[in-house]
Order: C-alpha cells, then sequence, then structure tokens
C-alpha cells in the first residue's frame, strides 16, 4: 500500500467522529454514503474533463479529489482500503481479459 494513500484512509477514518462543523470530511460522512457518491462522481466527472483537455496540472489535482472523494465514498459503506487492496491483489493473480471473461 502506497503510505499516502494509507494516511489519507487512517485520516479519513479519525475524522468521522470530528465534528462536522470542523471537518470537511466529517461533514460528508454526515450527510451520508448517498452525498459521499454523489460528490465523488461529481469529482470523478472533473477528472475526465481535464484529462481530455490535456491539462497535467489540473488532471493532477482533480486525480488527486477523485482518490479522497472515493476513500470517503467507500469509508461511507465501511469498505477499507485494505479491502481495496486486497481485491486489487487478488486481480492481479489473472490477466485482466481473463477476470471480464468470467463475468
Amino acid at each position: 500500500m502506497n503510505d499516502t494513500l494509507t494516511r489519507l484512509a487512517a485520516t479519513i477514518d479519525a475524522r468521522r467522529n470530528a465534528s462536522p462543523d470542523d471537518s470537511w470530511t466529517a461533514k460528508l460522512l454526515a450527510k451520508g454514503p448517498e452525498k459521499a457518491a454523489e460528490k465523488f462522481g461529481e469529482e470523478a466527472v472533473e477528472a475526465v474533463i481535464e484529462a481530455v483537455r490535456g491539462d497535467r496540472a489540473r488532471l493532477t489535482a482533480e486525480a488527486a479529489d477523485v482518490l479522497y472523494h472515493l476513500l470517503v465514498m467507500c469509508a461511507a459503506r465501511d469498505v477499507t482500503l485494505a479491502d481495496i487492496c486486497t481485491e486489487l491483489d487478488r486481480r492481479a493473480r489473472e490477466s485482466g481479459l481473463e477476470e471480464k471473461a468470467r463475468r
């Protein structure tokens, strides 16, 4: 696991119990999984727009927003970064083409 993502996931978990008045993460989590998912979707669209435009700096910033909001959305449904990494590790043992053929 990447240390930066691990620290980010830990921060999100720690802010779960913070006051929504003091933390954007706490505010998103307090609004429920649906709001966290909506915000993730907004950020994903913004990242796609920047990828099409070709602005590397803006894409980098939007990709960071996407990763953050993905982890918040997952935390809202009690899916951890460790859970995600476990799934990625499982998938790494087979080709993407094989995995898609099984679906």
